[in-house]
């Protein structure tokens, strides 16, 4: 039985739908951070991990062709929360349950604003981030609900920041695995979730919020609008960028621009 380790994050429900009843795999949920430390540590045989993550293990991974979360433009889910102009800020509380989020913002404050705030660790509540720092990097669910404007702050949605920027997706994660964990067969299974997924998107909706209709409306428009899952040769050209610019401030050891795929077969994808 192979060991996957996912994301308990609405955005990644969609690469799982009917995994758990798959009997060639064992799937846990988890933070992206920690996804990712049970795959370094092979303690998961492949994961759903934040793409920062890619060149931070003791070996190389290869990538899943295919599935993976993605935005091009607004994420709606990723954001600086602050009261300033973006270019005043000196400290930012972060959530760091996904360090490509954190790697993101740090990217998109230099590159964007010209700024290199403090980053001051923090759980993901506002209020008490925004009284230790200038803004607050927030993530997940916890953002995609958030009020921005009930609380008399903007939201710099870093999606949009970077597609803006750069001209290009942006890759939050993807399955990565050790090289000799899963086959063909195995990545074909991991995009047929996908598939399945993006089928019964409203169901993910209805079962997550099931008793509000509010709420499953954001998230079937989230699902089919704000997140993408193909990751094609214009989602790689942006994670490339991605790990140049994270190299260049030092977040990641020196990246030699080659993406390793596990083999897919004849499966259509790459």
């Amino acid at each position: 039985m192979i060991r996957l380790g996912a994301v308990g994050y609405l955005n990644a429900r969609p690469l799982v739908y009917g995994l758990e009843s798959d009997a060639r795999f064992s799937l846990r949920s988890d933070v992206p951070s920690e996804c990712a430390r049970l795959l370094h540590a092979r303690a998961i045989d492949a994961g759903l991990i934040p793409s920062i993550e890619y060149l931070r293990g003791p070996a190389p991974y290869a990538i899943v062709p295919g599935p993976a979360v993605i935005s091009h433009g607004a994420v709606a889910s990723v954001a600086i929360y602050t009261a300033r102009d973006p270019r005043d800020i000196r400290t930012i509380a972060m959530d760091t349950s996904s360090r490509t989020s954190v790697a993101l913002a740090a990217i998109v404050l230099k590159r964007a604003f010209g700024v290199s705030p403090t980053p001051i660790p923090s759980a993901p509540d506002l209020e008490s981030m925004l009284n230790r720092a200038d803004a607050a990097l927030i993530i997940g669910d916890i953002a995609l609900f958030l009020d921005a404007a009930a609380h008399g702050v903007q939201k710099v949605d870093l999606g949009e920041t970077w597609g803006r920027t750069t001209g290009l997706p942006f890759v939050y994660a993807f399955w990565a695995g050790w090289p000799d964990a899963i086959g063909p067969g195995d990545v074909a299974s991991l995009q047929q979730a996908r598939d399945r997924g993006l089928d019964h998107v409203m169901d993910i909706a209805r079962a997550s919020c099931p008793d509000d209709r509010a709420r499953q409306t954001i998230v079937s428009r989230y699902l089919r609008d704000n997140i993408q899952y193909v990751l094609g040769g214009a989602e790689e050209a942006g994670l490339r960028t991605f790990y140049r610019y994270a190299s260049e401030l030092n977040l990641v050891p020196p990246f030699d621009g080659e993406l390793r795929f596990f083999d897919a077969n004849d499966s259509g994808e790459r």
